[in-house]
């Protein structure tokens, strides 16, 4: 009869997603995480076989979580410009004023590129994000256009934001936002 686990997938997974914020996603070894989920190394590979599919499972993790804040969002904004820049607010706040919290998110993100697999959900992810996006102008001409620049955008004020944070990610990136509804005009 199998033992019952100690830790569900999902606890798990959040430890190793921690670590890889943490420390980078290389310091996600077997023997690092089990040290900071008191499993054994031997039932971290009878769960995972790999490293690279313990890794690929927390990464996917996360964009499922990404996903289910994604769409808690969309629900909740209003469908106008504004509920645009309240979504992508929503999802900058993890970063807080650490823009290192930020480079190691980056990191994550390179594994990310590399695996065709993970890659593939950041493209899903983009395209619902960029239809919730567009729902918010839907009266504009051209919304799906429209987001994709304010998604370009977003992504850019988190870049710059890095490189010389002044106060909180949100509020930097709120004001940059602003900024680009208020040259676009809607």
């Amino acid at each position: 009869m199998p033992r019952r686990r100690t830790l569900s997938d999902e606890q798990l997974l959040a430890m190793v997603l921690a670590l890889i914020h943490a420390e980078g996603p290389d310091a996600a070894t077997f023997a690092a995480v089990a040290k900071a989920s008191g499993l054994s190394g031997s039932t971290l590979v009878q769960r995972f076989a790999t490293k690279a599919a313990m890794l690929r499972a927390a990464l996917l993790h996360a964009w499922d979580r990404l996903d289910a804040e994604t769409a808690r969002l969309a629900e909740a904004v209003p469908k106008t410009p504004e509920g645009a820049v309240a979504l992508l607010v929503g999802l900058s706040q993890d970063y807080g004023d650490n823009p290192a919290a930020y480079g190691e998110g980056l990191l994550v993100l390179r594994e990310d590129f590399r695996d065709p697999v993970l890659r593939a959900r950041g493209a899903a992810w983009g395209t619902a994000l960029t239809a919730a996006i567009a729902h918010c102008f839907g009266s504009a001409k051209a919304p799906e256009t429209i987001a994709r620049l304010m998604l370009s955008q977003w992504q850019g004020s988190l870049t710059w934001w890095g490189f010389g944070p002044e106060g909180p990610v949100d509020a930097h990136v709120e004001k940059e936002l602003r900024r680009f509804l208020a040259v676009v005009k809607l």
